[in-house]
């Protein structure tokens, strides 16, 4: 469903600005509390807390996060999961969040609607407060809708993507590539996972998974090292190979490239004992799968078999 009408009587200019953040209020419902710790004052009000304070924001736009085949409920939850992604990532909790909207002036009220449903629906789930936000008129055909998510530390430190040091091991969650067949919308932010590694000692850098593995592993690789990948280690997906067979290039190459995977990207010790740290997983994470695909080499240690990801490309914008 397209996001935007020819018929004026359905579009947001039929409600003008000040009615459609009351009905945005409405279709948040519980979601979004009371000013002003939520939507109706200057500023929403937010409880202090002695955590280490995480703050995250990411957008979804139409025609770039989602086309007429995402229906308005899953675009809406996408927004806050792709950036609970980001919270998961340093080992964190969300809070609140703030929603600011773009909107051309035939934006569709029936499909906003939907979309803020979506995203209601999902901040309940994951117990976010939607506090407050704005909205701005768009050019036409033009419909985005930009998240800021605050979160906190589970615990006495975040994990950041710094750290990785000669010998560490480099681990990834679930299956990669082929988020075009659906996963880049359903799928469930690692917030679980992303706590219990942050407690975990032997666990010294992480990231989530965006852009691709070949471009985000560029993040957390120190500028002395190179990450040295096993091919037949990397966890390619289905829809990878369902892509592989279209497209004619390999499951592996999209398990590197596509991006919007929303998997955790881990480093662990060289000196942890790599069976007891998947065992502890194993034990608390039954159905998710943990791959162990390298491990950090200076250059001229280089495995001749090792993956050589500059040969492939994973999102970037503005290229």
């Amino acid at each position: 469903m397209t996001p935007f009408t020819a018929n004026p009587s359905q579009a947001v200019s039929a409600y003008g600005e000040r009615r459609l953040i009351t009905e945005i209020r409405r279709w948040l419902g519980p979601a979004s509390p009371p000013a002003p710790f939520g939507i109706g004052d200057d500023c929403a009000v937010l409880p202090p807390t002695r955590r280490h304070q995480l703050v995250t924001t990411d957008p979804v736009i139409y025609g770039q996060h989602f086309d007429q085949h995402v229906a308005p409920r899953a675009v809406g939850a996408k927004l806050l999961k792709r950036n609970l992604s980001d919270i998961a990532a340093m080992g964190g909790r969300p809070s609140a969040a703030v929603v600011s909207l773009a909107l051309a002036p035939e934006t569709n009220l029936a499909w906003l609607r939907s979309f803020y449903r979506g995203l209601a629906a999902c901040a309940l789930k994951y117990q976010v407060k939607i506090v407050g936000g704005d909205i701005t008129q768009g050019p036409t055909g033009f419909f985005g809708a930009f998240l800021t998510l605050h979160g906190e530390a589970t615990g006495q430190r975040v994990v950041t993507r710094a750290g990785a040091q000669r010998g560490d091991r480099i681990y990834v969650t679930g299956k990669l590539g082929g988020s075009l067949l659906g996963h880049h919308y359903n799928f469930s932010p690692r917030l679980a996972e992303g706590a219990w590694l942050a407690k975990r000692p032997e666990v010294c850098a992480m990231m989530d998974v965006s852009d691709g593995l070949a471009q985000d592993l560029n993040a957390l690789t120190p500028a002395d090292l190179a990450p040295a990948l096993c091919a037949t280690a990397i966890p390619i997906s289905p829809a990878a190979r369902q892509r592989a067979s279209r497209t004619k290039k390999s499951g592996l190459f999209h398990a590197l490239s596509d991006g919007e995977d929303y998997e955790l990207l881990i480093v662990v010790r060289a000196r942890a004992n790599a069976a007891q740290f998947a065992r502890a997983w194993h034990r608390r994470f039954p159905q998710t799968k943990l791959s162990l695909v390298g491990h950090f080499v200076r250059p001229a240690e280089f495995p001749p078999a090792a993956l050589r990801l500059e040969d492939y490309r994973g999102y970037e914008h503005l290229r």
